[in-house]
């Protein structure tokens, strides 16, 4: 089964896989005890979850003990940057330019988000030589 994007993942999916990335490794047990108590699914619906993250990619698992422990495939950067590429192809026809200007007309971006942003364009710059 191949790799869906971190947003084509399901509400829990997402739940389950964003536990796994602040415990760095976990097992089911550990996940269920992690999320909250009110909210957190049956101990078999986590499982579950797991083994289909799996399937897809984003999880393996060693055997410790009678205990599976799950870890995750990649890292929480890695899966916003195939979000982010997937957006810029589905919404702004593969134009990164046209997703910055959007986001630069974003009324909610406060001065320190654009000293941020500015900041990471001249440290890319730099690093392509570009400066």
């Amino acid at each position: 089964m191949p790799r869906r994007s971190f947003d084509q993942l399901g509400e829990l999916q997402r739940t389950v896989l964003e536990t796994l990335w602040r415990l760095d490794k976990a097992t089911v047990q550990q996940i269920a005890d992690a999320l909250a108590p009110d909210r957190a699914p049956a101990y078999t619906t986590i499982l579950t979850t797991l083994q289909k993250l799996e399937r897809q990619g984003w999880v393996s698992h060693k055997k410790s003990g009678r205990a599976y422990v799950y870890a995750p495939r990649h890292t929480r950067r890695g899966a916003g940057s195939n979000s982010v590429r997937a957006l810029i192809d589905r919404v702004f026809q593969g134009d990164p330019g046209l997703l910055m200007e959007s986001l630069l007309e974003e009324e909610s971006l406060s001065a320190h988000d654009l000293e941020r942003i500015r900041a990471m364009i001249e440290k890319r710059r730099k690093e392509i030589g570009d400066a």
